[in-house]
């Protein structure tokens, strides 16, 4: 899947990222899809049909302890995905400051240079 920021100049990408930013990236783009929710929903019903067959003796209390265990996973993956986007826009932002400073300065450059010219 392609991020949008993937290829802008100033988001580090590649080889240029940590592991864990590498990591960050990809569970970020992992969590937030239906293939992920499909999945966690099919693990579910196996689940549940499974303890009606009598595989597992304890079914609600090792699903309550799974899911409790998930639950709070999840929450420090989200919040380490947070970071990582708050970086990205952090990266997109500093570019684009920079950019406007540079376009600024030329602008200021392109009215000098006219009124030079018009004396």
């Amino acid at each position: 899947m392609t991020k949008h920021w993937e290829f802008h100049p100033s988001v580090r990408t590649g080889n240029q990222r940590t592991l864990g930013e590498r990591a960050a990236d990809h569970m970020r783009m992992g969590m937030g899809t239906w293939t992920f929710l499909l999945t966690f929903l099919v693990a579910m019903a196996f689940w549940i049909i499974s303890s009606g067959l009598g595989i597992d003796p304890q079914p609600y209390f090792r699903l309550n302890l799974a899911l409790s265990m998930l639950a709070g996973l999840q929450g420090s993956v989200l919040l380490i995905a947070a970071k990582r986007a708050d970086k990205i826009s952090a990266e997109l932002q500093e570019y684009h400051l920079k950019i406007s400073q540079e376009m600024a300065e030329m602008m200021e450059d392109h009215r000098n240079i006219l009124e030079e010219l018009r004396k």
